[in-house]
């Protein structure tokens, strides 16, 4: 990454992380102040800025005490480790590839039947827009309590989860993709007696994939959030949802903050590797930058 590049995104981490801090004091400092009135503290500015960056149960943690229990559950820990965050995210990171991967190619294939038969354009794709109108939240318990009543539990679920909000944007963008080549195109490969087959490998595929990848980018963030939704309705024990939920059961802000700021870097790779992925498959295809 150039200079060019580093410098701003630099600035805006520095930037994000000096609001984080005046944050932790200004929503820390209520409960401090209290805890002085009662021990009958003398207390200076710099005393309030310490401890309300000390606090056991802050109400928003500083980002030195999430980077310390970040260290603590992951360095720390053995893989094994159900302490381990880095046990936790894998369990979700499960889910989250598979729910990925069956919603990818469950997007790229009502996508072909769209393109290519005008019955299935007119009568899935409004359903495929309006069943994105429904929240996750709502429907989430019940796909859990649906599977769990035949037999299925433990990554089958999250990962349906994962693929239901996954294969949305693939849909989206393959429809996109396939409908990108210009009419002068195809009236060409019909002048070479192409047939349906070989325009749709020869002109249609080529011309999705940077729709395919760009959708895949949102698709495989929005699977990660999916795997964490389907583990808050079932009280799983595993994963980085329930770190989320055992830290809002007993109160530890900064085991949730450090749930979070895992997940939100496990999405960056995620993201990362499937826009590398996208390159790669660019660059094979003869596109130059």
């Amino acid at each position: 990454m150039g200079g060019g590049k580093t410098i701003p995104i630099l600035v805006v981490v520095a930037a994000i992380i000096g609001i984080w801090y005046a944050a932790t004091v200004w929503l820390n400092t209520p409960w401090q102040l209290g805890v002085y009135e009662r021990e009958g503290r003398d207390w200076t500015a710099s005393d309030l800025i310490v401890d309300t960056m000390a606090q056991e149960r802050p109400v928003l943690p500083s980002p030195h005490q999430v980077a310390v229990e970040i260290w603590q559950t992951t360095a720390e820990k053995k893989v094994t480790s159900k302490r381990s965050l880095v046990y936790h995210a894998w369990i979700t990171l499960s889910a989250t590839l598979a729910g990925f991967a069956m919603g990818t190619v469950l997007g790229v294939v009502l996508a072909v039947a769209i393109v290519h038969n005008r019955a299935t354009d007119r009568s899935v794709m409004p359903w495929v827009i309006a069943s994105q109108t429904i929240p996750i939240l709502a429907i989430a318990p019940m796909i859990i309590v649906v599977l769990n009543a035949v037999g299925l539990s433990g990554l089958l679920p999250k990962a349906l989860i994962s693929t239901y909000l996954s294969f949305f944007p693939v849909v989206v963008g393959m429809v996109k993709g396939l409908r990108a080549p210009e009419a002068i195109q195809l009236d060409l490969m019909r002048t070479y007696s192409a047939s349906t087959s070989q325009v749709f490998w020869k002109l249609r595929w080529p011309h999705s994939m940077p729709y395919l990848f760009a959708s895949m980018k949102v698709a495989v963030a929005i699977s990660l959030v999916g795997a964490i939704v389907g583990e808050l309705p079932t009280g799983a024990v595993a994963g980085l949802g329930a770190r989320l939920l055992a830290g809002s059961y007993y109160g530890q802000t900064v085991q949730i903050w450090s749930a979070l700021i895992v997940a939100a870097l496990l999405a960056s790779v995620l993201v990362t590797l499937v826009g590398a992925a996208g390159g790669y498959v660019s660059r094979r295809m003869g596109v130059r930058p």
